[in-house]
């Protein structure tokens, strides 16, 4: 991810088409190590492409991926002697939605951030 941002940063900067040494050189000056191989497969992987293009793609492939969400939020209205009642549905609500969360929560997708 860092060698991605690296050269978007060049881009952003106005460098239509970053180098190996750009990149090492933006990556150098935040103190991150660089990788030879990452970033030569990263500029072959781009190599005459539109930078806007491939992002358009990146966000199609991100709409594809499950993002769980939060569940209902129980509403109760404070009108008269109704109140108590109402709130008792609520609180068991509540305690559903937070089993519901750390179950998933344990589901890692397939995947990990940092692989």
């Amino acid at each position: 991810m860092k060698f991605v941002a690296a050269y978007l940063l060049a881009v952003l900067g106005g460098n239509g088409t970053p180098s190996a040494a750009d990149i090492k050189s933006i990556l150098g000056s935040v103190g991150a190590e660089a990788d030879d191989g990452r970033i030569d497969l990263l500029l072959s992987e781009v190599k005459g492409k539109d930078i806007t293009e491939l992002i358009a793609a990146g966000r199609e492939k991100f709409a594809s991926v499950p993002s769980g969400g939060g569940g209902a939020v129980a509403v109760s209205s404070g009108g008269g002697g109704g109140a108590a009642a109402a709130s008792a549905p609520a609180a068991e609500a509540k305690k559903e939605e937070k089993v519901e969360e750390k179950e998933e929560s344990d589901d890692d997708m397939g995947f990990s951030l940092f692989d």
